[in-house]
């Protein structure tokens, strides 16, 4: 096998961990499934590695099911959560862009959004992840194109119990955001809009008046883009944000 070929490979193993791991966390918020998903997901797998790597890809959201419907997570997701961020540590962030990469940055932001669900969801223990800086991406939305896509990026904060900057900016221009959303819808790239559409559900939620009606977008995204488990993640989200059922 070729280096690049064993590389492909290697991503399509992760990719399917992230997706069941997905459907794990799906089932959670149906009320279905193990009182420790996470435990049981990464003891079951047969590529440990994988499996921990899915839990840093999907961040918050593994504690989705906490969040948004009550409950204290298991002793034994905490420490997978804790496993997967030793074997999988945040890249260093050096700088906020544009002096540094975004990506580093939306790592760090996700991270740190883990660190204030695990504290407040869990038995009260100090939060240490530290806030990271603000950036012009983040509060410039004349470029609401770019803007955004950063909000895409960051769609694990649009969850309650995530407090800060990050949703306190997005619920102050939910213009911007619908025409993101918007954008997203007409270039087919359902990803991206069922992640803005968490965000303006959590606005709704918080009493934002907003340009789209958010019941209805995510119910529009769903009828073309079934199938793929961690935009039905998404999706189940933005419908519990809005007091729907998953």
């Amino acid at each position: 096998m070729t280096t690049g070929s064993a590389e492909r490979a290697a991503r399509a193993v992760y990719t399917e961990a992230t997706a069941e791991l997905a459907r794990c966390v799906l089932d959670a918020l149906r009320g279905a499934g193990d009182t420790a998903p996470l435990a049981r997901f990464t003891e079951a797998a047969t590529d440990p590695k994988a499996a921990l790597a899915a839990v840093r890809v999907l961040g918050a959201d593994v504690l989705a099911p906490y969040a948004l419907t009550g409950g204290t997570p298991h002793p034994r997701d905490l420490t997978v959560i804790a496993q997967a961020t030793a074997v999988f540590p945040a890249p260093v962030l050096t700088a906020p862009p544009p002096e540094g990469p975004l990506e580093n940055w939306a790592i760090a932001w996700r991270d740190w959004a883990t660190g204030r669900l695990i504290a407040g969801l869990g038995d009260g223990a100090a939060d240490d992840t530290p806030q990271p800086p603000a950036a012009p991406v983040l509060t410039d939305t004349a470029d609401w194109p770019r803007w955004s896509a950063v909000c895409a990026r960051l769609a694990t904060l649009a969850l309650p119990g995530v407090t800060g900057p990050v949703p306190a900016v997005v619920r102050r221009h939910p213009v911007p955001l619908a025409r993101g959303t918007t954008r997203a819808l007409l270039r087919r790239d359902y990803p991206t809009a069922a992640r803005l559409a968490r965000w303006l559900a959590a606005a709704h939620r918080d009493g934002v008046p907003l340009p789209l009606d958010p019941a209805a977008l995510t119910e529009h995204i769903a009828l073309h883009a079934a199938g793929e488990p961690r935009l039905a993640l998404d999706l189940a989200v933005a419908r519990l944000l809005l007091g729907r059922t998953a």
